[in-house]
């Protein structure tokens, strides 16, 4: 008998499963993102521009270190989706239990590395002096919480999978909320520097992860902890289906390194001494700035990717369209409501995080901020794409998504764009963007076209219930 999660991914209308699913996942998401936000505000506020650099050139390791488990907890999520909409409840729980197990121990070999190489791979993007000493020290502070800090993301992807969203929404707002709690008391109460942002955000991943585990101990949802058979195939599957989220994340955050690299250069030679260290903090509010819109195209896009994967597994191919055309328009409003906003208030939101006595820095982040709103005018095309390749088990085509927009496009753009100096990286955005947006165009002819043939090919009558919920019979 079917529980009332797969009920609600298999019958219930289109546009209130969006609703139901995405509004929660959206909130969820950008709740789970507000710590960076809290983390820019509290840094930049009352650390001033040295820290905010150097939090800066730590992140993208930090980011990295989380991407292995996030291939994990992502790459278990469709196959366990489209298990579960087989009915093949054994497989699915296999899965999860053996996800979990993995990500642990990922987590435990990441944070090892990430601590003792921390000081070389600061080097490595440009820090020295205190810059070095800062990153090095919020680099080491969060490797030794990793291991459990890691775990929140995936739980967070199971427990939606298993209905539970609006509890979901719920741990997100409360981590953001403990979050805000511990900042306060490390950084203002106890005097503390990056070390305690880095402990603030990492106690908080730590204790949400535990409480998102509860139900699973419990066995209060599909899933369940079983004794984990792992195999070579259960291994390669997981890999195949996280590896466009991996790619993405780690090719972000080579990105973000070369970025910073190019901003250290760029900033000295046309801001004069001491404007690299000034570049990199303009960017960092960028990154900060777009923390306000992006989990919430990520949220409407991840949220559906469950309901997408069981309906693919059950072979309902017209409701995987109708469901996947409101993940598009949902995330088409966000965009351009997004691209609004930044270019309306670049100035307010620029001052969060920089305080009023650093005028040359809240001059250049407000200007940045105006030229990188741009990009969301298409971003969440290739977002809502890249989600809905990785949900039906397309691995490939997830991935050349993900490739080019976070690594190959931003890179042939920073050389291309190189002579516009400071200007051309904060368009850098809008242009991989753009592009992003013509590559999912071209994809997604394709699979509508592989659509359309495994629809002709089902000697089947279908029996609809609503727009795009028909009965296979």
């Amino acid at each position: 008998m079917k529980t009332r999660a797969e009920e609600m991914y298999a019958t219930m209308d289109p546009w209130r499963l969006f609703f139901v699913v995405a509004m929660p996942g959206m909130i969820s998401m950008f709740a789970m993102s507000v710590y960076s936000i809290f983390e820019g505000i509290f840094i930049g506020q009352t650390l001033g521009e040295g820290a905010f650099a150097a939090v800066n050139i730590a992140m993208p390791l930090v980011m990295i270190n989380f991407s292995l488990a996030d291939l994990i907890g992502v790459g278990s999520s469709a196959p366990i989706s489209v298990a579960l909409g087989k009915q093949d409840y054994k497989t699915a729980n296999n899965v999860f239990s053996c996800a979990v197990v993995m990500i642990f121990c990922v987590s435990v070999m990441m944070g090892s590395v990430m601590f003792f190489a921390a000081e070389p791979l600061s080097r490595l993007m440009g820090a020295d002096g205190v810059l070095l000493d800062t990153s090095v020290r919020y680099l080491r502070t969060a490797a030794l919480c990793s291991p459990l800090a890691a775990l929140f993301f995936a739980m967070d992807n199971f427990l939606r999978i298993s209905g539970f969203v609006k509890a979901s929404m719920i741990i997100n707002i409360g981590s953001n909320l403990l979050t805000l709690g511990l900042l306060t008391f490390f950084l203002l109460v106890c005097d503390m520097d990056v070390v305690g942002s880095a402990l603030a955000v990492s106690i908080s991943f730590c204790v949400c992860a535990l409480v998102a585990m509860v139900p699973f101990v419990k066995n209060q949802a599909i899933l369940k902890f079983t004794k984990p058979q792992f195999s070579a195939a259960i291994v390669k599957q997981i890999a195949a289906c996280g590896s466009p989220v991996f790619l993405s994340n780690v090719s972000g955050r080579i990105t973000s390194i070369l970025m910073n690299i190019s901003l250290m250069a760029i900033g000295a030679k046309t801001l004069g001494e001491g404007g690299g260290q000034t570049a990199v903090a303009a960017y960092a509010v960028l990154m900060y700035a777009s923390d306000l819109c992006w989990p919430l195209l990520y949220g409407v896009a991840d949220s559906l990717s469950p309901a997408l994967g069981y309906n693919w597994g059950a072979q309902n191919y017209g409701r995987v369209k109708s469901i996947a055309k409101r993940a598009y328009i949902g995330t088409g409003v966000i965009g351009f409501v997004s691209t609004s906003l930044l270019f309306f208030c670049p100035q307010m939101i620029a001052s969060w995080f920089v305080s009023a006595e650093e005028t040359a820095l809240l001059g250049i982040a407000t200007h940045a901020i105006r030229l990188f709103c741009i990009a969301y005018l298409f971003r969440w095309i290739a977002v809502t794409t890249q989600s809905f390749f990785s949900a039906i088990e397309k691995p490939l085509l997830a991935t050349i998504m993900s490739v080019a927009v976070a690594f190959v496009f931003p890179t042939v753009l920073l050389g291309a764009l190189w002579g516009f100096g400071l200007d051309g990286i904060w368009f850098n955005f809008a242009g991989v963007n753009a592009l992003g947006a013509a590559l999912s165009a071209f994809l997604l002819v394709r699979l509508m076209k592989e659509i359309k043939k495994k629809e002709a090919e089902m000697p089947t009558v279908e029996t609809p219930t609503a727009e795009g919920n028909a009965i296979v019979e």
